[in-house]
């Protein structure tokens, strides 16, 4: 036993460097992963980030305003609570639109437990006591906005306005029309003003628990405690997770699809590097097993070298970042640290990390196992192989002047067909998942910036108050930047059975058709023709062609489905026509909206200002909503932590296997040397290998990433009901900076091992040809 100790310690002391780039590429490998999943974490489950910042409630309880909800902070398992703050009910109204409201007295300072996240604007100020928070869900059902004014009519139907002073984020289950009231903070003086009568009041209390397991424990007890006739309703925590899942669907399944690509980036590059440094021993192999070692030792002795070097950088990289990451500044520091709080990181570092273990565990022992069968005595080999270094394409190369560091490079990066390709798909799975994330970020962009290439052909909506349409229209158009402003109108239809209902919605008149964004089929043009969204479409599993009949206040509506629109609102349970095609189950309808096509290159924002100071109040103008909305927390995630990892895969990749090479490429190196190469050209022919190599790896792993891009978001757009068609794919100078950074990055990594090649007093021995 002592003497493989002895040679693993010879062997360590004589490639510290190489040992070095190996640990650091595990520790590199491991950071990556754990990075990966903390940013999924953080990106797909925006209710648990909301939850943990904001201490939030495990169970909220509504009761009488009689019922002793304080005792509730006495039962076993409740660690903290929110309240009891007294409530009321009320329905709130803004420009026609109206919300169930339940309006919630809170103090000045927001509460330490279940604390409502400001969105935009503030919070509630004592000087202010006609000011009301709205919470964000339902704020977005009112379009409501700080400065709106909000009326509200109460329970004994007296009508009141507040300010709408800012919107909050919250844990708590989100609003849904006719089901579940949204959530407004009021001041108590102005709850009680809007309430005077205490029957008409309630109460609410959030329980946070010792553990979120004892939910439905705590839940008994407390309805025990209270009596059941004192406690009008209960939500818990699993209830608003559950509503709020697959909010950011798109960013989910990109993240999920690049946590496993990460996992097989991280096999290969850790595959690799192991496999490319015991291919350099086979010499050492030969006379170890000439002195006497046998297979067993010798598989013991390689699995235990690596199984070494993999252990110290698995805990080195987990201690890094588990110690180091919530420091980082932005958005990767924020991943860390809600990452750091969630209840599933008691275990994922632990279970990645013994994963890792196991994965290269495994891919020593395969390359071990070669190793052992290796002969004792192996035939002598040829420092080059005949005729390999004079091919005729060689020949002809050199014959056309060109230098010899390309040519030779470029033998050498393709001359082992079965290693080139190997080494290629390492590095190609990578910046495939790269050209996956820009996918989605162009996407995404396009959602934001370029609306009406994915079917948002208007930016802005107009309401006008006192106006008729044809005022309201000459005063849309006649702002310099505003294209064409389209009357429109939206109707609740029953589909057919009378099972669901569904948006209808007239936009545009036949004379002035509405620019519909349409993904299969035709623009509607003529009577009775509409555009219907993907969810629709499932919804009656009907198709492109067919006619569907709708019911509109009890009169049938048929239309003919000439085209499928990109649809983002509803889940694409949407159907349009013209205007006039509306009119002809109700031909007293007037426009309740216009949609406002901007010019090429307009500021949305800008235009709304100057449409708001002209208007002098007679028109509202928003801006219209798109899935990108709530996604800019985490751009910043997808467009550098993600490609920061993998990258950092990549290069982990590139650094270990290109020092291995460089290493076992003695035979080559004398060889060039003798052919009369200078030490400077022979470097060379090292990184333009490399290079190429990386250059075949970026061209396959974008031209196959952006294939794969279009694919995974055309799939979950037509899984959500937009509809296929929405997906982006990066532009080409995009693509091209992709592979000049991967052909850069690896000239770099390569750079500093051939240099040490280089300098290294090359002999000529039978070591050396074996």
């Amino acid at each position: 036993m002592r003497a493989p100790v002895r040679w693993v310690r010879a062997d360590l002391r004589a490639v510290r460097g190489e040992a070095l780039l190996l640990v650091l590429a595990t520790a590199g490998i491991i950071v990556s992963l754990l990075l990966a999943s903390a940013f999924l974490s953080y990106a797909t489950n925006p209710w648990q980030r909301v939850f943990t910042q904001s201490s939030g409630a495990h169970v909220w309880i509504h009761t009488t305003a009689s019922a002793d909800a304080r005792s509730l902070a006495d039962i076993d398992g409740v660690k903290s609570v929110s309240g009891p703050f007294s409530t009321a009910e009320a329905t709130a109204e803004l420009r026609g639109v109206t919300a169930a409201l339940e309006m919630r007295a809170a103090a000045p300072q927001p509460p330490d437990v279940a604390r409502p996240l400001i969105v935009s604007g503030r919070w509630l100020a004592s000087d202010d006591p006609g000011g009301i928070v709205l919470e964000s869900s339902v704020a977005r059902a009112l379009v409501a906005e700080p400065g709106d004014s909000l009326q509200l009519r109460d329970s004994d139907g007296t009508d009141r306005t507040l300010r709408v002073v800012g919107t909050a984020d919250t844990a708590e289950p989100r609003y849904r029309a006719e089901e579940t009231p949204g959530v407004g903070w009021v001041l108590l003086s102005t709850l009680v003003k809007e309430a005077p009568d205490p029957e008409l009041r309630g109460q609410t209390i959030g329980l946070r628990l010792e553990n979120a397991e004892d939910t439905d424990f705590v839940v008994q007890r407390a309805v025990t405690e209270l009596g059941a006739d004192q406690v009008t309703s209960v939500s818990t925590w699993q209830e608003a997770q559950g509503e709020a899942e697959g909010g950011s669907r798109l960013l989910g399944l990109l993240l999920g699809v690049f946590g496993l690509g990460a996992l097989l980036a991280a096999a290969l590059a850790v595959a690799g590097a192991i496999s490319t440094r015991i291919r350099g021993h086979l010499r050492d192999i030969s006379v170890l097993k000439a002195i006497g070692f046998t297979p067993a030792q010798l598989v013991r002795m390689y699995l235990g070298e690596h199984l070494s070097l993999a252990l110290v950088g698995v805990v080195g990289g987990t201690l890094a970042i588990e110690l180091l990451g919530p420091l980082l500044p932005g958005r990767v520091g924020e991943a860390m640290q809600l990452w750091q709080a969630l209840p599933s990181h008691a275990w994922v570092p632990a279970a990645i990390s013994a994963g890792m273990l196991l994965l290269i565990a495994a891919t020593t022992g395969a390359a071990a196992w070669r190793a052992g069968r290796v002969p004792p005595v192996p035939a002598a080999r040829a420092a080059i192989p005949s005729g390999r270094w004079t091919s005729g394409s060689v020949r002809r190369a050199l014959g056309l002047r060109l230098p010899p560091a390309l040519v030779l490079g470029w033998r050498g990066a393709f001359d082992r067909p079965g290693r080139a390709v190997a080494a290629i798909g390492r590095l190609a799975v990578p910046l495939l998942l790269i050209t996956v994330t820009l996918g989605a970020s162009t996407t995404l962009d396009a959602f934001e910036h370029r609306p009406q290439t994915v079917g948002l052909a208007a930016s802005l909506t107009a309401r006008s108050e006192g106006l008729d349409q044809a005022s309201a229209q000459r005063l849309l158009t006649a702002h310099p930047e505003v294209a064409a402003a389209y009357p429109g109108s939206e109707v609740a239809a029953l589909v057919p059975g009378q099972t669901g209902t569904i948006r209808l919605r007239g936009l545009g008149e036949e004379d002035r058709p509405y620019p519909f964004a349409v993904a299969e089929g035709r623009t509607p043009s003529g009577p009775d023709e509409a555009a219907a969204g993907q969810g629709l479409l499932d919804l009656l599993d009907a198709e492109v062609g067919d006619w569907v009949r709708v019911t509109v206040q009890g009169s049938p509506q048929v239309l003919h489905i000439v085209g499928r629109s990109i649809e983002s609102e509803d889940g694409g349970r949407v159907i349009s026509t013209s205007l006039d095609t509306l009119r002809e189950s109700n031909p007293a309808l007037r426009p309740g909206f216009h949609h406002l096509v901007l010019e090429d290159g307009a500021d949305a924002i800008a235009v709304k200002d100057d449409l708001a100071g002209t208007a002098d109040g007679r028109i509202d103008v928003r801006e219209i909503g798109d899935p990108a909305d709530a996604l800019p927390p985490v751009r910043g995630v997808i467009i550098s932590g993600l490609i920061v990892v993998l990258g950092l895969i990549g290069l982990a990749d590139l650094s270990a296997t290109t020092a291995a090479g460089a290493q076992n490429r003695r035979r080559d190196l004398l060889a060039l040397r003798a052919i009369g190469l200078t030490p400077r050209q022979i470097m060379s022919v090292i990184v333009a290998e490399t290079g190429f190599i990386a250059l075949a790896a970026g061209v396959i792993g974008t031209v196959v990433g952006v294939q794969v891009s279009d694919w995974l978001i055309d799939l979950q757009g037509r899984s959500s009901g937009i509809g296929a068609g929405i997906a982006q794919s990066p532009p080409p100078a995009t693509l091209i900076v992709v592979v000049a950074a991967a052909v850069t990055g690896a000239v770099a990594v390569s750079a500093l091992p051939a240099a040490r090649a280089v300098r290294q007093r090359l002999a000529d021995t039978l070591s050396d040809s074996l």
